[in-house]
């Protein structure tokens, strides 16, 4: 499988040769779903809490004797069966973030970018420049490519210029080769990448 390698100005430069093996199969669609799942759990804030017998207000004296009354045997008005009373078993502040093998990440973030190939989102370019750091500039050269929404621009070193551009762009997001993730791929619909950056994806394959 070959793509085009496009320069600044969207004209052909020249190719770049995939492994068919990594990009022209079926795509697994299962180490995606893994993987932004994992992403999503990991971004979870997780701090929800309720208030147990032991945090909720009210006094710690027993309402009434034991004995004698006729009516239930209570020992606290914090008991979770009144009304006011703590919350049995309620959510605690936790993290939902777990283990991820490192394949199985790795290989989610290939069958992303194996879809967005297919599906012809995949721009690739020599370099990913702007000549300032301004956000017109920015604009124009996603313009260029065809870029409207969402997009994603991939570089093993990402431009300190360029960043400064995109920063204020909503959707638009510059991440390095060894940080992207699945999700990231899967949640623009350009993918801007350099030549050197698919290179070093390309060596991710599970």
């Amino acid at each position: 499988m070959k793509v085009n390698v496009v320069n600044a100005d969207n004209k052909k430069v020249g190719t770049l040769e995939l492994n068919d093996e990594v990009f022209g199969g079926r795509v697994n669609g299962s180490l995606i779903w893994e993987a932004v799942v994992h992403a999503n759990a990991a971004d979870r804030r997780g701090t929800h809490a309720s208030k147990n017998r032991a945090l909720v207000s009210g006094s710690g004296r027993k309402p009434w004797k034991q004995k004698g009354t006729g009516r239930a045997r209570i020992g606290s008005i914090r008991n979770p069966i009144w009304r006011h009373g703590g919350t049995v078993f309620g959510p605690q502040p936790r993290s939902y973030d777990y283990q991820l093998p490192r394949k199985v990440k790795r290989g989610g973030v290939v069958a992303a970018l194996a879809q967005k190939i297919q599906d012809g989102s995949l721009v690739v370019v020599d370099e990913l420049t702007v000549a300032e750091g301004r956000t017109k500039a920015a604009t124009e050269l996603l313009k260029k490519f065809g870029a409207e929404g969402k997009a994603l621009l991939i570089d093993v070193h990402p431009n300190e210029k360029l960043g400064l551009a995109v920063r204020n762009l909503v959707g638009v997001h510059l991440v390095a080769s060894s940080k992207v993730g699945a999700r990231d791929v899967m949640n623009a619909s350009r993918i801007i990448a350099t030549r050197a950056a698919v290179e070093k994806l390309q060596g991710l394959s599970v």
